[in-house]
C-alpha cells in the first residue's frame, strides 16, 4: 500500500495514476473540498483529512508500505512544506513504513534565503536523511505540466510572457516521467537512501520554450520581456500593502532569476537506474495538447 500526499496535485494525481495502472493499492491523502473522483474511480483509498492536523497524519500511515511525500500547495509554508512533513517522517518511522520517498527541487542546496519554500524542503531533505527510514530524494526542474496553461494561452493569443533573462536555462521534466519515478523508487535498488536530480533530456533556455510553443502552433511568438526589474518595483509596492503576500512571492523571485538544469551526466544517470528514457519537452506537450 502506498500513502499519496498532495493526491490531487498535478503530479500527486499522475502518481495515483501510475500506481493503479502498475495494478498496487494506494491511499490518496486529499482535502474534503478537493476534487478527488477521478482517483476514487481508478481504485485510490480516499483518505480525508488535513495536513495541518497530527492525528490525521498519524491514521494515514497506519498499514502503508510506502509514502510519496507531493504536497505543497497553501500558504502556509512552515505547516504545510515543513512540519507536516516532519510530522509524516515521524509517523512513518512510527508506523514501519518500509520507504519514503520524497519530492523537493531542483537547486535546494544553494541557500536561497528570498525563498521559504526552498528552505523548507531542503530542512526536510536533513531530516529524513537522518531519520533512519529508507528514502528516495528527488529534485525535479521545472513541471512540464505548469506550462500546459501557458501553451493554451499562447495557441489562443500568441503571447509568450517571459520574465527576466531569456537565456536562463532549465531541463523541464515530463510530469509523467518523474510521477513513474517517484512509484518506482521504493523498489529500485539503485534509488536506495539517494539524492537524484531529475529532469528532461534537452537543456533548454526559456527562448527555447517559446519556439517549441511556435512549432506546435504554427505560429510566430509573440514574447513580451519585461525585465527582473520590474517584477521587484511591483512586488516592493504589493510589499506596502501586504508584506505576507510579498515573502510568498520570494520563490517565485528565485525561480525567476536564476537556472535549474539537470546536466547530461544527471539525466544519464538517471535513465540508468530506473531503465527508462526521459522524454522531451515537446513530446509531452504534443501528448497532452494533442497538436
Amino acid at each position: 500500500m502506498f500513502l499519496v500526499t498532495g493526491a490531487t496535485g498535478a503530479l500527486g494525481r499522475r502518481i495515483v495514476r501510475e500506481i493503479r495502472q502498475q495494478d498496487k493499492s494506494v491511499r490518496a491523502f486529499v482535502r474534503l473540498a478537493s476534487r478527488y473522483s477521478e482517483l476514487e474511480n481508478r481504485g485510490a483509498e480516499i483518505f480525508i483529512g488535513d495536513l495541518k492536523q497530527d492525528k490525521d497524519i498519524k491514521k494515514a500511515c497506519q498499514g502503508v508500505q510506502y509514502i510519496i511525500s507531493t504536497h505543497g500547495t497553501g500558504g502556509d509554508v512552515q505547516a504545510v512544506h515543513y512540519r507536516a512533513n516532519i510530522e509524516l517522517i515521524d509517523c512513518a518511522k512510527e508506523a514501519g513504513v518500509e520507504h519514503f520517498v520524497f519530492i523537493s527541487v531542483l537547486g535546494v542546496d544553494r541557500g536561497y534565503e528570498d525563498s521559504a519554500v526552498f528552505k523548507a524542503k531542503r530542512e526536510v531533505e536533513k531530516y529524513l536523511q537522518n531519520s533512519g527510514l529508507n528514502y528516495t530524494i528527488l529534485r525535479p526542474a521545472g513541471f512540464a505540466s505548469s506550462l500546459l496553461p501557458l501553451a493554451e494561452r499562447f495557441r489562443e493569443t500568441g503571447i509568450y510572457l517571459l520574465i527576466g533573462d531569456g537565456k536562463n536555462r532549465t531541463s523541464v521534466v515530463s510530469t509523467d516521467d518523474l510521477a513513474k519515478i517517484a512509484v518506482d523508487s521504493p523498489t529500485v535498488e539503485g534509488a536506495r537512501n539517494q539524492i537524484l536530480a531529475v529532469g528532461g533530456p534537452d537543456v533548454l533556455s526559456r527562448d527555447d520554450i517559446a519556439r517549441i510553443f511556435g512549432r506546435l502552433f504554427n505560429r510566430e511568438p509573440l514574447v513580451i520581456n519585461p525585465p527582473l526589474v520590474v517584477f521587484d518595483g511591483l512586488r516592493n509596492v504589493l510589499g506596502l500593502l501586504n508584506p505576507q503576500a510579498q515573502k510568498s512571492l520570494g520563490t517565485l523571485r528565485v525561480l525567476l532569476a536564476n537556472e535549474f538544469f539537470c546536466t547530461p551526466e544527471e539525466v544519464q544517470n538517471l535513465e540508468s537506474i530506473y531503465n527508462m528514457r526521459m522524454e522531451s519537452l515537446e513530446s509531452f506537450l504534443r501528448r497532452n495538447l494533442s497538436v
